[in-house]
């Protein structure tokens, strides 16, 4: 039987950008790990250390200097190289990478050769959130006339469109017209069960985490950035601590992820350093990664996530996987396959309901906490395990 060949071109895999180039990490390494040949194409520093260090095989053309991401190797090496594949994957969308995989198909030459099929992965950036939110108007009126002129061609044009998940599918259908991509696909995405428990985590993660002593708390692991909600979570979590008429322990905040040095970011650790009561519970240890990350999962009570949107939420996931519930906004578009499995709690994405999932969860008695740990890993092994997403890449796309 013949290897299936897969390319997917992506505009960066820096792992700083999270997101996108997350979720490629994770679909190539599942599908190379089941007889599926992956490569990749970039447009990064090639001797950067994630490139170099990277387990499959990655193309990093060069970094590209411009907010478009135009590189003039990328059409060139396309052409070159797309009759090598049977499936070429481009992942994410308003990026030279996706108009350039368009054009390399347009213009390739008359052969007797097989031509690969080309998918677009949109992750999320066909929400009708970024033509809506505040703050985005220029950004929209860009998007819809870049629509009109060039990324309908895109879409419209491919074999079909991947997405992660059910509501996904359906948000991307309101914002842009004309939208008539050839097939819609929900080919979901996973994450790799987390390594078992180790001490070691333990003392990684609170070495990083100065003042918190193993006390019991909640975890939030993204990027601080507004989109996140983060300052709903310290506004919310202040309401908590003062209402808290009995004196009951309440369980501290972590607030892991980069973008602390960011004007946001900033403001959102001064507004805690500046009051004496957040100052001593929420804390802000960076971005972690490795045993760090992992013993911040194991540690937490739960996860936590009031963002305004979120088109999958790998780390929501991989709380799942650790078996640890999550209270998240249904902004995150599997917030409904969470919410069916009672896997954690689910509320809208403003004060009102960010607050109460904090409460919710701190009213819930230990053996309901116990119960819904156990439906968070049932939750993953059944939705988001790599064994479901190769299954569903193998069923879905690679006999297409």
């Amino acid at each position: 039987m013949t290897t299936k060949k897969v390319l997917h071109v992506v505009h960066s895999m820096d792992p700083v950008l999270g997101g996108v180039c997350k979720a490629v990490r994770i679909i190539a390494t599942s599908l190379i790990q089941n007889g599926v040949t992956n490569e990749v194409v970039s447009l990064d520093n090639p001797d950067d250390d994630f490139v170099l260090n990277e387990t499959f095989k990655l193309h990093a053309l060069g970094k590209s200097s411009n907010p478009w991401g135009y590189h003039s190797q990328l059409l060139p090496w396309l052409q070159a190289h797309i009759a090598h594949f049977d499936y070429v994957v481009v992942h994410g969308l308003w990026l030279y990478n996706s108009y350039a995989v368009y054009k390399a198909f347009k213009i390739q030459p008359n052969t007797n050769i097989k031509s690969p099929k080309y998918f677009v992965m949109p992750h999320g950036m066909l929400d009708p959130y970024f033509q809506k939110a505040s703050g985005r108007r220029l950004k929209a009126i860009r998007n819809w006339l870049y629509w009109k002129g060039i990324e309908n061609k895109v879409v419209n044009n491919a074999e079909g469109l991947l997405f992660t998940c059910e509501e996904e599918k359906q948000l991307a259908r309101k914002p842009f017209k004309p939208y008539h991509p050839k097939r819609e696909l929900v080919v979901g995405l996973g994450v790799e069960a987390p390594p078992k428990y180790t001490e070691g985590m333990d003392s990684a993660f609170f070495n990083t985490c100065k003042g918190l002593e193993k006390r019991p708390f909640i975890l939030f692991l993204s990027r601080i950035h507004e989109k996140k909600g983060v300052d709903l979570l310290i506004e919310a979590y202040k309401n908590i601590l003062k209402n808290n008429q009995d004196k009951t322990i309440i369980p501290a905040l972590v607030v892991a992820g980069p973008g602390g040095d960011t004007d946001y970011g900033k403001k959102i650790m001064a507004s805690v350093s500046e009051n004496a009561a957040l100052n001593n519970t929420v804390f802000f240890p960076g971005m972690l990664s490795g045993d760090a990350k992992w013993g911040a999962f194991y540690n937490s009570e739960a996860f936590v996530l009031p963002s305004h949107q979120e088109n999958f939420g790998i780390a929501v996931v991989e709380s799942l996987a650790c078996k640890k519930p999550v209270l998240i906004s249904n902004q995150i578009n599997i917030w409904k396959e969470i919410k069916e499995a009672k896997a954690g709690l689910v509320y809208n994405d403003d004060i009102n309901g960010t607050t109460a999932l904090l409460s919710d969860w701190m009213e819930l008695s230990i053996q309901e906490k116990e119960l819904m740990g156990k439906q968070a890993e049932f939750c993953y092994q059944d939705h988001f395990s790599v064994e479901a997403l190769v299954t569903s890449w193998k069923t879905k796309v690679l006999k297409s």
